[in-house]
């Protein structure tokens, strides 16, 4: 048994719901940072909430698996559209930080739960390419928002705000779409009660490493950007390129994974990843800039929804909800360290050539571990 056509778009319409909580600021990070009173700060707008997801998650888990995963996501959408909005109507570092914590903390719910009605209703190949669509529809969503924030900061610095208001469209859908009685659900693997096993922290630990070089990217490209002479709302065109192809290379991992192996998908997605930051050092003309951005979205595409599908193949009906929280955790924490860029002493250039030699580790650890 499965969702309806339009309970599953749904789900996606929720999934583009993550990749907003921090991005939908990011093209006019310049001018936000400054009205909120955390100029000196403003890279943490975007990495803020990130930290709240750290922090949340394990609570999210613990409520899916005790009240279910539907209505998780009902909390979870309500304190999203309240915070995100909200938002406008904070001043200061420490009131700015309260509030982009919280609405971490509630993306995690969203995350995870939404993950969550999706292991219950698909299962096998089928869950595989729902989850790929996720991915998809996470990367469908930077497109817009990256697009959308980029003209709207461009009108009024309050203005991309406003976009956290799709939480509440996704409310509506939730409450039309997504069954009250959830399905009699399948036996998936059973793993050690109480803890993470070797398998889940390979999972967990790639994720955390491939969103960190993923996000690094959204974090460093707005200023080595605006010092190459581009606006606000070119930046949040190239930013939206990159996320339109993750897209196309979500759509495309599926088959990559029946052709190949996970191991090998995985292995091409640090590699991208590298020649991502490496061209990024040296690209400075629009030709040259979208290059990088080819491989930027495909490093993606070929990462975080294959990741996202083998937590759900390694847990089990029990501890679902946990290992999801799990999993937000190490994608938010793959955002949140990027925080710490700003902190090293090189220049943006210097910031791409440090990932991208991490991009080359990580590709070599992927190859050397045995697979799973």
């Amino acid at each position: 048994m499965q969702l309806s056509r339009f309970g599953e778009i749904t789900l996606l319409v929720i999934s583009m719901l993550t990749i907003m909580v921090g991005a939908v600021l990011a093209p006019g990070l310049n001018s936000i940072a400054p009205a909120l009173g955390v100029s000196e700060f403003a890279p943490l707008l975007i990495t803020l909430p990130a930290l709240g997801a750290i922090l949340f998650a394990s609570f999210f888990g613990k409520i899916i698996d005790s009240v279910g995963a539907r209505k998780t996501l009902v909390i979870a959408l309500w304190g999203y559209l309240l915070l995100g909005i909200g938002g406008i109507w904070v001043y200061g570092p420490l009131w700015v930080s309260i509030d982009r914590i919280l609405l971490g903390g509630f993306a995690a719910g969203v995350m995870a739960s939404g993950t969550a009605i999706i292991s219950q209703w698909y299962h096998g190949k089928s869950r595989l390419s729902v989850i790929a669509k996720q991915g998809m529809a996470i990367e469908l969503g930077g497109v817009i928002i990256l697009f959308l924030g980029g003209l709207l900061s461009e009108i009024d610095w309050r203005a991309p705000f406003l976009l956290y208001g799709l939480a509440l469209v996704c409310l509506v859908l939730t409450a039309i779409s997504i069954p009250r009685k959830e399905p009699e659900t399948q036996g998936v693997t059973i793993i050690e009660s109480g803890q993470i096993n070797e398998n889940l922290r390979s999972v967990l630990l790639n994720a955390v490493l491939a969103m960190s070089l993923f996000f690094s990217i959204f974090i460093t490209l707005p200023s080595h950007l605006g010092d190459l002479g581009y606006s606000e709302a070119e930046t949040g065109y190239l930013l939206s390129f990159i996320s339109l192809m993750a897209v196309l290379s979500a759509l495309v991992m599926p088959h990559v994974v029946n052709a190949k192996s996970e191991k090998v998908t995985l292995f091409l997605a640090f590699l991208s990843f590298a020649a991502a930051h490496a061209i990024f050092a040296i690209a400075e003309t629009t030709s040259l800039l979208v290059v990088p951005s080819l491989f930027a979205g495909t490093g993606f595409g070929f990462s975080i929804p294959l990741l996202n599908h083998a937590t759900v193949e390694r847990s089990s009906d029990t501890n679902m909800g946990r290992n999801l929280a799990w999993f937000a955790m190490a994608v938010f924490s793959g955002q949140f360290l990027t925080s710490a860029l700003e902190f090293l002493p090189v220049t943006d250039s210097g910031v791409f050539t440090v990932c991208g030699a991490i991009g080359i580790l990580c590709s070599v650890y992927v190859l050397k571990k045995k697979s799973n």
